[in-house]
């Protein structure tokens, strides 16, 4: 748009002067577009308004002719400032060429005298310092070093001569260390070995007493089971001795009611053997008024006669009635004594199996109980039996670990061995050396592990 030329215009006008830029041609540059900047405002303003007429008498070929005149000058400039440029940039670039080569040739002749000087003082000493850490790299530290001078080359001889000193102490601590650990892991590889088999006896023994607490715990199950089913059946022997308590109690009330309804029969067999009595006497004063009365009293004298007879007969049937009854109230006495004996006797039976009842009750809680606390005791063993299979599995790895050890302190021994150094004799340990205190003794083990 025309504000963006304009804006881009402005931005070269402020831009910094370039040296053999002509001001005048930057001058009409400007003054050119100026008017061709006006013109198209002007033309802009007339065709919003729709004034045709004013819009083509502006003379917009004659600002633009002027502008692309001035522009024409500005590309030739701009074409002679880009040669003058680059005809100094080829110059300083020749310039350069000879000041680096120049350069060259000085830093040079200053790098030989350097490799001179280097040969003198730095590197054969350093070739004698190499020579010495070769040997030293060969496992021989019988050689001195000589450090002569205060330069670096002499600092660098006395520093190794401090290391090979320091070399030589270690190597020396290093193989008395490794003849001690190849003792020493043998030793251990030993006595590790015996723990293993110590170790194994135990996981033995732990698993033999395994399964006799799986017997144990089978038992007491059993025993358990036993005990709920006697408590069943305690329970219904109770429950039966209740019935029959009941029953007896039954039997007691009917004999109690049987004596009653005796004693009511003997008192109304007192009552007819009373009204024979009396019938007898009347029968007696009727005989005896028959007597009297004499040939017309004859028939009832015969009468009365009979009617004493029956009331003897009576009296004494009423008598053998009683004493009858009186046997049967005796006997219903004896067995209704017998009956509340058979009562208080059902009653302790049934106190007695109700104690049962609780007895076995407890005894199969008690044995519930055991049961839980076995099966405790053997989750425990299974466990212990667990940690002892661990056990044995790392006293296995230990012992493995341990020979590893010893076959190390070896290769660790041999490989110190190939160092030299003087006024140090060389030691061979006995790869067989032992102690005494860890000689196997399985047997006293056992006999703890059977009273177990």
């Amino acid at each position: 748009s025309l504000n963006e030329a304009e804006k881009h215009f402005n931005n070269y006008v402020n831009s910094e002067a370039i040296a053999g830029k002509d001001p005048a041609l930057d001058a009409q540059a400007e003054a050119s577009f100026k008017q061709m900047y006006d013109v198209l405002q002007q033309s802009i303003h007339y065709l919003k308004a729709d004034n045709y007429a004013a819009y083509g008498n502006l003379d917009a070929q004659k600002a633009q002719d002027d502008m692309e005149q001035v522009y024409d000058q500005w590309l030739s400039q701009n074409a002679q400032l880009i040669k003058l440029a680059s005809d100094q940039n080829q110059s300083s670039f020749t310039q350069m060429q000879w000041t680096l080569g120049i350069i060259l040739l000085i830093v040079l002749i200053v790098l030989a005298f350097i490799w001179l000087g280097l040969q003198r003082v730095l590197l054969r000493p350093l070739q004698r310092i190499m020579a010495h850490i070769q040997t030293i790299a060969d496992g021989d530290l019988t050689h001195e070093i000589e450090a002569e001078g205060r330069s670096e080359m002499g600092q660098l001889a006395a520093g190794l001569k401090t290391m090979q000193q320091s070399l030589i102490r270690t190597v020396s601590a290093v193989r008395d260390n490794a003849d001690s650990i190849y003792t020493g892991a043998g030793e251990i590889s030993a006595g590790s070995s015996d723990l293993s088999s110590r170790t194994e006896q135990q996981a033995s023994a732990l698993e033999e007493t395994a399964a006799s607490m799986e017997q144990l715990t089978a038992t007491v199950r059993q025993n358990t089971d036993n005990a709920r089913q006697a408590t069943g059946l305690a329970k219904t022997a109770s429950e039966t001795a209740r019935k029959g308590g009941r029953v007896v109690d039954n039997v007691v009330s009917t004999m109690n009611d049987i004596a009653e309804s005796s004693e009511k029969i003997v008192d109304i067999t007192s009552v007819i053997d009373g009204i024979a009595f009396q019938t007898n006497i009347l029968a007696l004063n009727a005989a005896v008024e028959a007597a009297r009365a004499g040939e017309q009293g004859r028939g009832f004298a015969v009468v009365a006669g009979e009617v004493r007879t029956l009331a003897s007969r009576s009296a004494q049937a009423a008598k053998e009635i009683k004493v009858l009854i009186e046997n049967s109230v005796s006997r219903i006495d004896t067995g209704s004594t017998q009956v509340r004996e058979a009562g208080e006797t059902m009653k302790e039976i049934v106190n007695a199996v109700t104690r049962v009842t609780d007895i076995m009750g407890e005894i199969a809680s008690a044995s519930d109980e055991q049961s839980k606390g076995i099966e405790q005791v053997a989750q425990a063993v299974s466990e212990m039996d667990s940690v002892t299979q661990q056990n044995a599995s790392l006293v296995e790895e230990s012992a493995a670990a341990a020979a590893a050890l010893e076959d190390q302190a070896n290769e660790l021994r041999q490989a110190v061995a190939a160092f030299r150094i003087q006024k140090q004799p060389r030691r061979e340990a006995s790869p067989t050396t032992l102690s005494k205190g860890l000689t196997p003794q399985p047997a006293a083990e056992q006999a703890n592990w059977e009273s177990f």
